[in-house]
């Protein structure tokens, strides 16, 4: 099997999905901290959105309104998530 740049595109979306899920329920179930687990909770929100992007700058189809949100809205959480992790990075313990 020969991997084009579009199959490891698809393979690793999936797999960012994967892990940002993984952060976001670890951040529920093992993090007690509610700063640590608001970092976690940031950390899947990018990792999911980013994947759902990559997915939809990839596909072989005309876009959707669904595609059409995603790509307006998506980046704007992207950001939110990132401000949010800059802000609470050096909070002493």
């Amino acid at each position: 099997m020969s991997l084009s740049p579009y199959l490891l595109a698809f393979y690793a979306s999936w797999i960012i999905t994967g892990l940002g899920v993984a952060l976001w329920i670890m951040s529920w179930v093992r993090i007690k901290d509610p700063i640590g687990r608001l970092r976690f909770q940031d950390c899947g929100v990018v990792m999911v959105f980013a994947a759902v992007l990559t997915r939809i700058i990839i596909q072989d189809r005309e876009m959707t309104m669904f595609d059409w949100a995603m790509m307006l809205l998506g980046p704007l959480f992207i950001a939110a998530a990132l401000w949010r992790l800059s802000r609470t990075q050096s909070v002493k313990r």
